[in-house]
């Protein structure tokens, strides 16, 4: 099938350089066991209800089929994933990776489930193994190098991290996987000029994904030029799926924090959030649709999400039950206090999650939405004691 593997060598190489869908390649080739391994990984693996529900037609399909020993793996890891045991998925990746690390599929499945459990320890861990395994030359060996660099940063390895990314630069001038990983050790070290002068040296040469754009807003705002973070906004960053709402409910979140008004731009973001309102999936979404519903007030919507994310609870296995349980219902919760002005309640919900936000998932960076509300309430709350004692 000279024809299928061409598009899933275009599927793989978009998957490794973190710039477009992989999915535009694969969707049509059912019977190439490969596509259909990757398509089913990616549609399994998604924040969203829906597309998650897709992977069941390529998982059903790969059953149907005589595999070899490497998809079959692939199968049984599927499977825990469909299930929502990511652990035990993370396990058969690992698994796969002893004895095949040039399978990127496994290594980026690994990183996601990572991602999803707020791990970086196992992602720098496995990536670093990885490496020591591939030859430099290895197709794709720049893609393993970006999730290395990703994995350093996310543990506080600045400099390694820095000096990893740029490698894999060198190799791939087009990994916005590498790029990215870049510009978080900036956004953490505090370097906004550095960070967008790598950001706009890429936007000179290809499209960059929106969630670059964010970065870019954030540095803005790190350099105090929040009418700049919202000009990124208005001129770069677009609506689409559930990953762009995502970084589209934390900039304009951060922006109104920051005294901007952004209700308008707010209003859009909320009416494309209505419809995940009552998934009860990913409490990482819902945190971020109820900073769209809480900045338009619209209070019905935001009882609707924590009616769903209670009804959540009542099952207690899967990934997504100790990231509502511990980190996005107390959240969520928080942020509604925090938008009727409850704000001494917002403040201690929040207090207590530092020890366990990263069971959010995410990035520090994202995460940090969450530091930066606490502070905002606490402010709140002491004018509120002021005008009482006034």
């Amino acid at each position: 099938m000279p024809l299928a593997s061409g598009h899933y060598q275009a599927a793989l190489r978009a998957l490794q350089l973190g710039a477009a869908d992989p999915l535009q390649h694969v969707r049509w080739a059912t019977r190439f066991v490969p596509a259909q391994v990757l398509r089913a990984s990616v549609l399994i693996y998604s924040r969203d209800l829906r597309e998650y529900r897709e992977g069941r037609a390529p998982l059903a399909r790969l059953e149907a089929l005589a595999l070899d020993d490497n998809p079959r793996r692939h199968l049984a890891a599927l499977r825990h994933g469909m299930e929502g045991d990511f652990r035990a998925a993370r396990a058969a990746y690992d698994a796969i990776l002893s004895s095949e690390p040039g399978d990127f599929v496994a290594l980026w499945c690994s990183q996601i489930i990572d991602y999803y459990l707020g791990e970086p320890q196992a992602l720098r861990e496995r990536t670093a193994r990885v490496l020591q395994a591939l030859a430099p030359s290895t197709p794709g060996y720049h893609a393993v190098l970006a999730m290395h660099a990703f994995g350093l940063e996310e543990c506080g390895e600045y400099e390694a991290a820095e000096a990893t990314a740029r490698r894999a630069l060198e190799l791939e001038p087009g990994d916005q996987r590498a790029l990215h990983a870049l510009v978080h050790v900036f956004e953490m070290q505090g370097r906004p000029k550095a960070g967008l002068r790598a950001i706009a040296a890429h936007a000179r040469r290809a499209t960059l994904s929106n969630h670059l754009w964010w970065h870019a807003a954030l540095f803005h705002l790190q350099e105090g030029r929040p009418d700049a973070a919202l000009r990124v906004y208005e001129r770069c960053m677009r609506l689409g799926g559930l990953a762009e709402l995502i970084d589209a409910s934390s900039l304009l979140w951060r922006l109104q924090l920051a005294g901007v008004e952004v209700g308008d731009w707010f209003a859009g973001v909320a009416d494309r959030w209505e419809p995940y309102a009552e998934d009860g999936f990913c409490s990482f979404n819902d945190l971020h649709a109820m900073m769209a519903f809480v900045a338009v007030r619209r209070w019905a919507s935001a009882e609707r999400l924590l009616a769903a994310m209670e009804r959540r609870l009542t099952r207690t296995s899967g990934a997504n039950y100790e990231m509502t349980r511990l980190v996005g219902l107390p959240a969520s919760r928080a942020l509604l206090a925090f938008g009727q002005g409850q704000f001494a309640r917002a403040e201690t919900l929040l207090r207590a999650l530092p020890p366990v936000a990263h069971r959010l998932g995410g990035s520090h960076a994202q995460r940090d939405v969450l530091q930066l509300t606490r502070a905002a309430a606490a402010a709140g709350a002491r004018r509120a004691r002021f005008l009482l004692a006034a």
